[in-house]
């Protein structure tokens, strides 16, 4: 009814209040597989994504930049330029109010609560590709394609590459300088984000990164990060093992010749050599770094202004130094990523070595079976049950006929304080408790044998009396061996065993 900006800050405020309750609604929930724990998460996140824009919004409120909140405070008061006129500004308001009933006669009041509690059903769509099974697994294909297609070594099977993706440090140093690696990685690093933000919505990962480049920085500072250690200079420049072209390889020209101009282009490059001309002026340039160090060669095979053509040899260039630390960072943040979803990447590998050893056949039947378990699963949670006499559940799982529920007397309810105020409906569930483990259990408690004496006794205080009866009546009846143990002596005589132990005693026997 009320556009005033007082009336929003009450309703930001009531809004934050409800998301809350709402959260803290959700979670109390357990979900009962993978994929409601998904739509849990990402209704929470939802949430939480909402509860800051309007906390953001409301400090902006009350930051009062522009004096609205304060002019508005004072206009309740009645403080105007003439003065204070507190009756003025009720009846201004009030006016305001019957104005709005006036235009709008038919409005209602409407329960919030009932929107909000929707959102607990909500059912958030998230993308996931048929090969990620709901965020069961990885979809690495793409990824394994580009990095075959780097051409460090032979290409590797897909099994392979999901035990070595984790690891970019096994990667050769010189070969990290390519464009396409750099490619690679930033592709690599891009999925395991998205993935790691479709499956683990509530984790803060900005906190996680932030804590990571600060780490980062502080072995790049002490030069502990690994496989990115400061390598043997000569006279300050960076040695030939940066390129990205293993000359070791290669023992000819020619045969440098078939790596193409682009990757000889990207080698001279990274060296600070000039990488124009033709592809056998380049391949003829770089083979000459293969046996001559640098700061020997011609400084016309230089790029003017590089190392090369320093006086000094050359340093490396604050732009290779940059490229090098944001690489090695891009790899530290895989590597936490790889450790955070360590059990993702071990499911997604067994399931490719399950994958292989199948048959067309029978990864065809195992992909319906599990279609049909899902549609199951599906069908279930969506269909309610119409139970408006809270009556049990039978075998299948729907409510029992109100003609047997009435025949075995289920609405009667018999308590137990011995079991802890436990509940017993129907008179036969209540006859057979006696010998289960809950009546026994509070028997053992009390330390009163749980026999026949006992049925029917619910009471705490009945069956410590009656046990105390019981007690008292086997003293009358008890056995008394010293009286009634029965001996015999040589001549046939018959006495009781106090009797006989005394004679013994005397030598009369």
């Amino acid at each position: 009814m009320s556009s005033t900006l007082l009336e929003m800050t009450r309703a930001s405020h009531e809004e934050v209040e409800r998301l809350e309750r709402l959260i803290v609604k959700d979670l109390q929930n357990e979900p009962a597989n993978n994929k409601d724990r998904l739509f849990q998460s990402h209704r929470v996140r939802n949430m939480i994504d909402n509860i800051i824009t309007t906390t953001e919004k409301l400090v902006e409120i009350y930051e009062d930049k522009d004096n609205a909140r304060r002019d508005e405070i004072a206009a309740l008061g009645g403080q105007t330029a003439m003065g204070t006129n507190v009756f003025s500004a009720f009846y201004d308001r009030l006016k305001e109010i019957r104005e709005y009933h006036r235009r709008h006669p038919a409005a209602r009041v409407v329960d919030a609560n009932e929107d909000y509690e929707a959102m607990l059903k909500e059912e958030p769509v998230i993308e996931f590709t048929g090969e990620e099974a709901f965020g069961k697994y990885l979809d690495m294909h793409e990824l394994y394609n580009q990095y075959n297609n780097l051409k460090f070594e032979k290409p590797i099977e897909y099994s392979t590459y999901l035990d070595i993706f984790s690891q970019p440090n096994i990667v050769p140093r010189k070969l990290k300088f390519s464009r396409q690696y750099r490619e690679y990685m930033e592709n690599l690093l891009e999925y395991l984000v998205y993935f790691f933000q479709r499956t683990e919505p509530l984790q803060d990962l900005d906190r996680i990164f932030s804590k990571v480049t600060t780490e980062f920085e502080e072995q790049w500072e002490n030069d502990a990060v690994q496989g990115w250690e400061k390598t043997s200079r000569e006279n300050g420049h960076l040695s030939a093992d940066h390129t990205v072209i293993d000359l070791d390889f290669y023992s000819t020209v020619e045969e440098l010749k078939e790596v193409g101009p682009e990757k000889l282009k990207e080698a001279l490059a990274a060296l600070g050599l000039k990488s124009g001309g033709t592809l056998q002026q380049r391949a003829e340039r770089l083979f000459l770094t293969k046996d001559t160090p640098l700061e020997k060669l011609d400084k016309k095979h230089f790029v003017k202004g590089s190392r090369g053509s320093e006086p000094n040899g050359g340093a490396a260039t604050s732009k290779e130094v940059d490229n090098s630390k944001e690489i090695a960072l891009m790899e530290a943040k895989i590597n936490k990523l790889c450790d955070l979803l360590d059990e993702t990447i071990v499911r997604t590998k067994e399931n490719v070595v399950k994958k292989q050893a199948l048959t067309y056949d029978e990864m065809e039947a195992e992909r319906e079976e599990e279609e049909t378990q899902a549609d199951t699963e599906s069908d279930d949670d969506e269909q309610q049950i119409y139970n408006p006499l809270k009556l049990p559940m039978g075998w299948d799982g729907k409510p029992i006929p109100y003609w047997l529920y009435k025949l075995h007397g289920l609405g009667q309810e018999f308590k137990c304080e011995i079991c802890g105020n436990y509940s017993y409906w129907g008179r036969r569930a209540f006859e057979r408790h006696f010998k289960e483990w809950r009546h026994q259990h509070g028997m053992r408690c009390l330390g009163i044998p749980n026999t026949k004496n006992f049925n029917e006794i619910t009471s705490i205080k009945e069956a410590q009396e009656l046990w105390k009866r019981i007690q008292e009546r086997q003293g009358v009846n008890k056995w008394r061996p010293d009286l009634e143990e029965e001996y015999e002596d040589k001549e046939g005589n018959i006495y009781n065993r106090k009797t006989y132990t005394d004679l013994q005693r005397q030598g009369l026997i």
